[in-house]
């Protein structure tokens, strides 16, 4: 069985091409939306989970004691990113 040249190329690129397709949508990930709230930006529970290295039974504690100002959107906790930097000057600068 032979295959003609010409074919075997075409062939060749097309896979080629589609290798270099997957290639660029593995090595980069894609942008994540970034809400924000008066052009501010928000922060949700995991990034502030892994910001502070806290559980998310943590930041409800931090919400409940009124420490935490948060925003809640579609079911969703969000943190203004003001709120959680003078959250973090305020309470763990005291430890220090």
């Amino acid at each position: 069985m032979f295959i003609e040249k010409e074919y075997l190329e075409d062939w060749m690129k097309r896979i080629m091409e589609r290798f270099d397709n997957f290639e660029k949508s593995i090595s980069k990930p894609p942008e994540r939306e970034r809400h924000r709230f008066n052009g501010e930006l928000l922060l949700d529970n995991q990034e502030l989970c892994v910001m502070l290295n806290v559980s998310k039974r943590t930041l409800q504690r931090y919400r409940s004691l009124g420490w935490l100002p948060f925003k809640r959107i579609d079911q969703k906790t969000y943190y203004l990113e003001s709120e959680v930097e003078k959250f973090i000057r305020e309470r763990f600068n005291k430890k220090s």
